[in-house]
């Protein structure tokens, strides 16, 4: 399981929706919430967890990502569009086309409003939603019909029938929810600024709605009225409850991307966000390393350009928090400064404010994480001081054969690979990997101290005692020896050696400190068979050259410097060998060359 309490702990306790994704970055599940924090951390609790199935799921995950939204409804609409568009192997819901409903106030004489499924089948008129919550849709609906006189009836009420009298009043006017317009009995101006009102709540302009209501329940409570009073309460309950409005609050916005940048002086953090249908579909944060003087026009353009052809986006309007110069033909560009176009940007800065926050708290921990480790590692040598930089040596040969060694630089517990070196070792004849070890020691840190270089904080030898001792031997010549703690790692039996100590230290298999060893271990073993096997391929091929006549071993490796192997030897000209070696070599190994052929 990837996550911990504590990461869990520092997502937002806001509503929203999350995306559990996998080691390969595929989403396996989508869940919507009031609490994104409090939501996902009951997956993490083991006594919470329901059944297998789910416990199996969290175990799956590596990664979590969110996405914040307005209101629970914005989250449940977004979470559908999620499921619909990624089919996640562990959300069995919403994987069918089941539509939500919308509200429709057509264009009509009188309109109506009414909820319908399909909005395709509806041709004019406004739509609002889609609501993902059906019951909050209704007590909208009918809290406008309690506020307002809105008929119900299907009535044809042009000028023509009403004068005519086709139509008589129905029991919705008897008890006091129509003013009767279908016989004239209310004029078309008073109905209209009905609607209107309608139409303030069905796009969320509720603060009038919920000053009348408190109006009203102060006035009732005044002339005791206590029934009324309550009445109002209740509907002023209702409207703070159920306020079911979707994050797209004007209806005429349907189909566009809004895309946000927040960006400091290191990174770039950008939020894109498409709207298709009046309903937000899709959410994505992403972060860019900002390079020498590129602001955030060029990267908006670049980060946008690639998010359309990713969601194959054709929107024709393209929301930004910044002007950016980029003319896509039928496309425009805008900068919301108010409205309901503001509060999507709003809405994706908030997401991009919340992904900038994750990510630098993810280098934190990346840095709590190497300090950890380098603590364990201290405590577990009783070392004084942090290892923050660590050097590891190995010997290579073949029976004493073309002997190497290699030492590895690590800081803050990783490789720090401008620091390696490589040793051909000169004063050792035959296998002796202590001569070995006690030539390497002593040439790299009386190079250190030739540079007034600072020491590592930690020297680590692949070996055992023999090793460690012969390296020690070399601290002491370099009368350096105490500075700084040496130790010895086994490969058997991962045992750790300490100088002038006969018994050996075992650390628990599974701690990270034993891991940092092997790591480095490791790395010193391959650096130092990988030096190895070029230096024995480079003398095989300097002894098939030193074989030609006139060519000596300082001409062969002249010879290697320079043209790298001996088939590109063969394929320069005279002239260019004679610059390397002189005419009369340069001559020969044409010679000699011609008279070989072309290798197989």
């Amino acid at each position: 399981m990837a996550y911990t309490k504590e990461q869990v702990s520092k997502l937002p306790s806001q509503p929203g929706v999350y995306r559990f994704l996998n080691k390969e970055g595929k989403i396996i599940y989508v869940g919507k919430a009031k609490n994104l924090r409090k939501r996902i951390a009951s997956y993490f609790n083991k006594s919470s967890v329901p059944n297998r199935k789910t416990l199996r799921m969290v175990w799956e995950v590596s990664k979590i990502e969110c996405t914040v939204v307005n209101s629970e409804f914005d989250a449940l609409l977004l979470e559908n569009n999620l499921i619909k568009k990624n089919q996640p192997r562990y959300n069995i819901r919403l994987k069918d086309d089941k539509s939500f409903p919308y509200i429709w106030v057509p264009d009509e004489r009188f309109p109506r409003i009414m909820s319908i499924r399909n909005k395709h089948n509806y041709q004019g008129g406004t739509f609002y939603g889609p609501y993902a919550n059906v019951v909050a849709m209704k007590n909208v609906l009918d809290l406008i019909r309690k506020l307002h006189s809105i008929r119900v009836c299907t009535y044809n009420l042009s000028e023509q029938n009403i004068e005519k009298r086709k139509f008589k009043v129905c029991l919705e006017y008897h008890i006091g929810n129509c003013k009767g317009p279908c016989e004239g009995l209310q004029t078309q101006n008073d109905y209209d600024g009905d609607i209107e009102q309608a139409h303030n709540i069905l796009k969320g302009n509720l603060g009038q709605v919920k000053s009348y209501f408190k109006r009203k329940m102060h006035e009732a409570s005044k002339i005791l009225n206590f029934e009324l009073a309550q009445s109002m309460k209740e509907r002023l309950d209702l409207l703070e409850k159920f306020q079911a409005r979707t994050t797209i609050v004007n209806p005429r916005i349907t189909d566009l991307d809004v895309c946000c940048i927040h960006s400091d002086q290191k990174y770039a953090f950008i939020n894109y966000m498409r709207i298709k249908n009046g309903a937000l579909e899709t959410s994505q944060s992403t972060q860019v390393t900002k390079k020498l003087d590129e602001d955030d026009n060029e990267i908006m353009t670049k980060v946008l350009f690639e998010f359309r052809q990713r969601f194959n986006s054709n929107s024709k309007e393209i929301l930004t928090n910044t002007a950016i110069d980029w003319e896509i033909n039928g496309v425009s560009i805008t900068v919301p400064q108010r409205g309901d176009k503001k509060t999507l940007i709003d809405l994706a800065k908030k997401n991009a404010l919340y992904y900038k926050k994750k990510f630098y708290e993810g280098k934190q921990e990346i840095g709590r994480k190497k300090d950890r480790v380098l603590e364990i590692l201290k405590s577990d040598l009783n070392l004084k001081t942090l290892p923050v930089r660590i050097e590891c040596f190995d010997n290579s040969n073949i029976q004493g054969a073309y002997p190497v060694a290699s030492m590895v630089h690590f800081k803050n517990g990783k490789p720090l690979k401008k620091e390696y070196r490589h040793y051909n070792i000169k004063s050792v004849t035959g296998p002796d990997d202590f001569a070995s070890m006690y030539e390497v020691v002593t040439r790299r840190y009386k190079r250190l101290l030739d540079e007034n270089k600072p020491l590592p904080n930690l020297i680590v030898i692949d070996g055992g005692k023999g090793q460690l001792n012969a390296a020690c031997q070399g601290l002491v010549d370099l009368k350096i020896y105490g500075s700084m703690p040496v130790i010895g790692i086994a490969k058997r039996l991962e045992e750790i050696y300490f100088p002038h100590d006969q018994y050996p230290v075992y650390i628990e298999k599974k701690s990270p400190s034993l891991r940092l060893l092997q790591h480095l271990r490791d790395e010193a073993h391959r650096f130092a068979i990988t030096f190895h096997r070029n230096q024995r391929s480079r003398k095989s091929i300097g002894t098939e050259l030193e074989m030609i006549p006139g060519i000596g071993p300082q001409t062969a490796d002249r010879l290697l410097r320079k043209f790298k192997s001996v088939k590109k030897i063969r394929a320069v000209t005279e002239v260019e060998l004679a610059v390397v070696v002189g005419a009369s070599k340069a001559a020969r190994l044409k010679q000699y060359f011609e008279l070989d052929g072309e290798p197989e």
